[in-house]
């Protein structure tokens, strides 16, 4: 940009110099004076545009940075305050790592630290990557977002089976099925697989018809792993790992139950008792549902899922992917009340596998994740590409203070400081 004014200055000065006078053209002599006083000119607008360029990138590189030191200061005043046993962070500008840190041990009592490498269930963060590798096989034509859900999973059918024949695939990743929320979960919480949990939606009928309202689910999000099989195919297993996890130098990534339990540098789940934090076995419940919560991944992982869903790997994930994913294809009014959110955004909706919060003149692409004994987080800002991801080996509610007052601190909404001293107290 800074060169194009440049060039478009030069061109209206030679443009103004051969303007005719009175008595003809500018005499020769003239004329090369003020060419030569021309591109001497336009040579210091050109290193003055370029050094204000360099600055400003030094500023906004400064301003990133500087979040990041408070961060860390709050990041690691919080977790002591709340025992939190381990937890790692990682904060991303733009293609660049900024600040990438860890708290603690895997397992509370012992002395294995917690690693970039230590490997955490991802929870419902698990949804971004259902939703993006979908997305990639939509726009690559294996199947269309309009296409009935029943065409790939004919045992669905609600209590009116009218309605079940409108839920469509882009249902499914923008929980806008129209059923209550959480759906059939306690059927998870079980162990129960899909296949015998699927029948009791038989019983029951949408508050709205699909694609009306919201419903926040995890058995219905995790039909899209039948759609993708029927529809290419190849596993979702598999589809991650070559499409996500090789392409990615997710080195740590992996999906299930077995895949966690098989990685030696794991964090154990740890769960809040009258005698502080516990660690427990791993469950199998929600990975019954891989795509909603299968996922699991180290902090280094998620510095380059960060990178990919800001648009800095358009082999593995396309703008017009990306585009895809975060366009809103639901409001999600409920979420304006949230306790840490509700002081900063103006708008809340839901695209594919991501929530959506603006915030200003920017909008945060967002999701969290909780089951037993782990939370994660992980949002960035689509204006000024800064992305944090957070993961805990403890069901503690501090990661929402801990992302929050992040965005709200590079937005401009909040300061870090004020967090950090509000922490204190």
């Amino acid at each position: 940009m800074v060169y194009f004014k440049v060039i478009q200055g030069v061109s209206n000065r030679i443009r103004d110099m051969f303007q005719p006078v009175a008595g003809g053209l500018l005499p020769p002599l003239v004329l090369l004076v003020l060419l030569s006083v021309a591109h001497t000119v336009t040579a210091a607008d050109a290193t003055a545009g370029d050094k204000s360029a360099r600055e400003g990138g030094k500023s906004v590189s400064r301003s990133v940075e500087s979040s990041a030191r408070e961060f860390d200061r709050y990041f690691r005043q919080i977790l002591k305050q709340h025992g939190i046993p381990g937890a790692a962070y990682v904060i991303v500008d733009r293609d660049q790592v900024v600040a990438m840190d860890t708290f603690g041990v895997r397992v509370k009592g012992k002395q294995e630290a917690v690693t970039n490498h230590t490997v955490f269930r991802l929870a419902s963060v698990s949804k971004t990557f259902a939703a993006s590798m979908a997305a990639v096989l939509e726009h690559e034509h294996k199947f269309s977002w309009g296409d009935k859900v029943v065409r790939y999973v004919p045992e669905l059918s609600f209590k009116t089976p009218a309605l079940s024949m409108k839920l469509q695939v882009q249902h499914l990743l923008s929980h806008s099925s129209g059923l209550t929320p959480n759906a059939y979960d306690n059927y998870l919480e079980d162990n129960r697989p899909l296949s015998k949990i699927l029948p009791m939606f038989s019983t029951i009928d949408p508050n709205c018809e699909p694609g009306q309202c919201y419903g926040y689910q995890n058995v219905l999000f995790s039909l899209i792993e039948e759609v993708i099989q029927k529809a290419t195919g190849v596993p979702y297993s598999r589809q991650l790992k070559d499409r996500f996890f090789v392409p990615l130098q997710m080195e740590d990534a992996s999906l299930g139950w077995e895949a966690f339990m098989a990685a030696s540098n794991r964090a154990a789940p740890h769960v809040q008792t009258g005698n502080g934090w516990r660690p427990v076995k791993v469950e199998k419940e929600y990975y019954l549902a891989a795509p909603a919560a299968g996922v699991n991944a180290s902090i280094s992982d998620m510095a380059q899922w960060l990178k990919a869903q800001m648009g800095y790997y358009p082999e593995v994930l396309s703008r017009e992917v990306i585009s895809d994913l975060t366009t809103e294809r639901v409001e999600t009014r409920r979420h304006m009340r949230h306790r840490i959110w509700r002081d900063y955004i103006d708008h809340a909706g839901y695209g594919l596998g991501w929530r959506l919060y603006t915030v200003g003149d920017d909008r945060i692409v967002f999701h969290g994740g909780w089951v037993a004994g782990f939370r994660a987080a992980v949002a960035y800002s689509e204006k000024r590409k800064v992305g944090i991801a957070i993961l805990m080996n403890a069901e503690s509610r501090v990661i929402s203070d801990l992302t929050g007052n992040f965005i709200a601190d590079i937005t401009g909404r909040g300061k870090l400081v004020h967090a950090i001293t509000a922490a204190k107290k």
